[in-house]
């Protein structure tokens, strides 16, 4: 669309509006002096100047997952140590034995749950006070999907077991193990000492 050149105004349309102007009466007699406008001094954007490609310099990869949620080592690492904390790093170091261990290889969420409800009560009635569960790592499939899929049913539900009643008012601290026992595929679970 073309648009229009605005065009002067005529010297009658002045005058007409010069008398309008006479006769108006202000709405607002008392109105305030206009402060003078205070021009904002806008800062520069300054915008990073492009990264240049260089010949056979490789792509950076894209990131393809869509987990959002911290993963489950880094949730148990980044929890508060409430045990003491040499006895910790020994624990952690692999240099504490554990005193019994139960292994959950194999066995469906429905038969491992009792099955580890039943071995820490009757570990922590018998006194003991670090224990091995074994979880396992899970398989490992390729995740395509837009919602990220949890491998290791074991391995992500023990921990929520642990700090849950009935065995919560028993566990003092959990743990990764150490390479020795098991890494990823295991938990030092150190129970509270019985009174």
């Amino acid at each position: 669309m073309r648009r229009r050149k605005p065009r002067d105004l005529r010297k009658d349309e002045i005058d007409l509006w010069a008398k309008v102007v006479e006769k108006a009466t202000p709405l607002h007699q008392t109105r305030p002096a206009k402060a003078p406008e205070q021009t904002l001094i806008q800062p520069k954007k300054t915008q990073p100047a492009p990264r240049r490609f260089r010949l056979g310099e490789a792509a950076k990869p894209v990131s393809t997952s869509h987990d959002l949620s911290p993963g489950l080592s880094d949730q148990i690492r980044q929890s508060p140590v409430v045990m003491d904390r040499n006895r910790f790093l020994q624990m952690k170091r692999g240099r504490l034995s554990p005193e019994a261990r139960i292994d959950l290889h194999g066995l469906t969420l429905a038969q491992a749950q009792p099955a580890l409800v039943r071995f820490i009560l009757d570990a922590a009635s018998d006194g003991r006070r670090l224990v091995l569960v074994i979880t396992g790592k899970g398989k490992s499939r390729p995740d395509h999907g837009p919602i990220p899929e949890r491998h290791g049913a074991l391995r992500h539900n023990v921990p929520h077991w642990l700090h849950a009643p009935p065995l919560k008012a028993h566990v003092l601290q959990v743990a990764e193990a150490h390479a020795k026992h098991g890494g990823h595929g295991a938990y030092y679970v150190y129970l509270r000492r019985a009174r």
